[in-house]
């Protein structure tokens, strides 16, 4: 591999596995990182992404529903990295939460919270108090464009639990920025990933102004930018990619 903006740049990357994990790892492993590549169940893809990086890539399984799994992950990402530089909080889910029945909507609120924020807000803990020690390093946290505008009926918990970590990465950003450490979100609206490809009515599609969902390879280029260590005065900012079907 090419020398890269990357080389020597440890990554976590969190749903390394999913259809917009998949476009960061190639991304970053293309820049020259070495990755802990998470993943919840899908071993095999998070295996295969990790064997594309010859010198060093591991895969890495945790339960981020589980009150100790973030904690372990990122023990067993430094431990095999040798130590960690970005964290990438990718893994998420947009799951439902109905106004009812009330006990859906509990159980709605519950996941949505513990996957989309808490989860995502223990290693942010993690990664700060290591950076801190350490003389600095990145923290780029997927948002959504639902932390932006809310979400619909159905997702109202999605939206606040999105909007939770985007105020989230803010507030890292203002409290450790002179200690180095920098927080970014990244807002993206629908993205092409195999469950939303070829499912997307025409009439939706249409009313877009580019026509199209956005690409995962678009979300993939802006996480590795920030990687780079070449936007450290945009630390706090969200980077928003909607091609314009979201506009503040």
């Amino acid at each position: 591999m090419s020398a890269g903006v990357l080389d020597g740049r440890r990554i976590l990357v969190t749903g390394g596995a999913g259809g917009i994990g998949t476009a960061i790892c190639r991304a970053l492993h293309r820049d020259g990182a070495r990755l802990a590549i998470h993943y919840g169940s899908s071993g095999d893809q998070a295996a295969a992404l990790a064997a594309e990086e010859p010198s060093g890539s591991v895969a890495l399984q945790a339960d981020l529903m589980s009150p100790t799994g973030p904690d372990e992950l990122w023990d067993a990402a430094s431990a095999a990295l040798g130590g960690i530089d970005v964290l990438v909080n990718n893994a998420g889910l947009w799951l439902r939460s109905p106004l009812e029945p009330a006990d859906e909507w509990a159980v709605g609120w519950d996941a949505n919270l513990t996957l989309n924020l808490r989860s995502a807000a223990w290693l942010t803990r993690r990664a700060v108090l290591d950076f801190a020690e350490r003389g600095g390093g990145a923290i780029i946290s997927m948002a959504s464009r639902s932390s932006l505008r809310g979400d619909d009926a159905e997702h109202l918990a999605y939206g606040v639990a999105k909007a939770g970590l985007q105020n989230l990465m803010k507030g890292v950003a203002r409290a450790y920025a002179h200690l180095g450490v920098v927080a970014y979100s990244i807002a993206p609206a629908m993205v092409a990933t195999p469950m939303i490809a070829g499912h997307m009515p025409p009439e939706r599609l249409a009313a877009l102004p580019m026509r199209e969902v956005v690409p995962p390879e678009d979300v993939a280029e802006t996480v590795a930018f920030l990687a780079s260590g070449r936007a450290r005065h945009m630390t706090g900012a969200t980077l928003d990619i909607t091609g314009a079907d979201y506009v503040r």
